[in-house]
């Protein structure tokens, strides 16, 4: 008998009647409106081809549920929000690309002048522009603090001179936020620090993407050559862009360790299972049995943990733990997936399982980065030491 396949909208009931609404709502529009051949996608989808989906959500009103509806969005509760979120992925289905709609727009939004909020909002909403963030450099990923770009103000323009790596879409896209040293003698060194929204097709940017293990090219890089940035894209204050930046790190740590990720290659594992026999064997049902334990109870943390960050009580240990527990969640499930497929694991092409295509070695090199993104867990392990348990260095 086919094990059941995990369904993250079963773990949690919704208790009020609106929100049983919302979701029979949501699930009807999707199975309506959502287009059959964006869904269980082994290869990555790259921002042109998702556009038509983004647009169908924008056009829906569902497209930045967390936006306050004064500047176009829906102004969801956090329930909502989260069911919106269970619903896409529960039928396999992409969730737009989150730079530009839960990273820098809630920032323009917070922090923008009323320009910025007119110039950016609304093109983040309709995805007529595509937005990369411009953290990481050669030297600099999850210690930010030794980021080198530097951005020197000459009159009403800085001038930007430096070399960005590992930019999520940074080939696509039409516009980087990004931070810049704007006093290499500040003290300490996260005070010099400032984020510019920098247009990518100005003079002197030039972009080249990074082929990743998995085969496709994921990522960019960017060399700065005295690229001119009008002074009125700065956001925030001049050299206050630590505290932008860590206000976006931890919204995006809740994205990147979503439970969704280990659900979804949980799924693929027990189909490629049934079929290869791995079901049969006491071993592969014990380790099955075990991450199907931990993903529920890490679920339920993260459902929580989202409860107390929508109302600003999340204490600050919250977001690197999901990061770090949901990329090795991940990770385990990934290697569940090669493990069921066999002889089928090694193969670095698509497989048919049922109506779906699968790629096992190709998700587990996927998998790989997650415990890098956004902060590599090292580093987020070495946070929870120093400020939440008091450790020394």
């Amino acid at each position: 008998m086919p094990s059941p396949t995990w369904d993250n909208t079963t773990l949690f009931v919704d208790d009020d009647p609106a929100d049983r609404a919302f979701r029979q709502e949501v699930r009807d529009w999707i199975g309506e409106n959502l287009p059959a051949d964006l869904c269980n996608r082994s290869a990555r989808i790259d921002p042109p081809e998702l556009k038509p989906w983004h647009r169908k959500l924008y056009e829906r009103g569902w497209i930045a549920p967390h936006w306050p509806k004064e500047v176009g969005g829906m102004g969801a509760t956090l329930t909502q929000q989260i069911i919106l979120f269970e619903e896409i992925s529960r039928v396999g289905a992409p969730t737009p690309y989150p730079h530009g709609l839960n990273f820098i727009g809630p920032l323009i939004i917070d922090a923008g002048t009323p320009e910025q909020k007119r110039q950016h909002l609304p093109p983040i909403l309709t995805g007529e522009i595509t937005w990369c963030q411009g953290y990481s450099e050669a030297g600099a990923g999850s210690d930010l603090v030794r980021l080198e770009t530097r951005a020197e103000l000459e009159g009403d323009h800085f001038v930007v001179n430096g070399h960005k790596m590992w930019t999520t879409n940074g080939h696509f896209a039409d516009w980087m936020f990004a931070l810049v040293r704007t006093d290499r003698n500040a003290t300490p060194r996260h005070a010099g620090i400032s984020m510019l929204l920098i247009d990518l097709k100005s003079p002197g940017i030039t972009v080249r993407p990074i082929q990743t293990i998995k085969g496709d090219a994921e990522f960019a890089e960017e060399l700065l050559v005295d690229v001119r940035v009008p002074r009125e894209n700065l956001l925030g204050g001049l050299n206050d862009g630590w505290k932008v930046a860590n206000r976006l790190l931890g919204s995006e740590r809740f994205t990147t360790g979503h439970p969704r990720n280990a659900a979804v290659l949980l799924n693929k594992a027990r189909q490629v299972a049934e079929l290869t026999g791995a079901t049969r064997e006491a071993g592969f049902l014990h380790r099955l049995a075990a991450l199907e334990i931990d993903l529920m109870a890490f679920s339920a943390y993260y459902r929580h943990a989202a409860a107390l960050h929508g109302e600003k009580r999340a204490p600050f240990s919250m977001a690197p733990v999901i990061k770090i527990v949901g990329g090795e969640l991940g990770q385990r499930a990934s290697e569940l997936l090669v493990e069921a497929a066999a002889g089928y694991g090694p193969l670095v092409e698509d497989t048919p399982v049922g109506n779906h295509l699968i790629n096992p070695a190709a998700e587990m090199f996927e998998m790989r980065r997650v415990t890098v993104g956004s902060g590599a867990v090292e580093i987020q392990r070495n946070i929870i030491a120093k400020r939440v348990l008091g450790l020394p260095s």
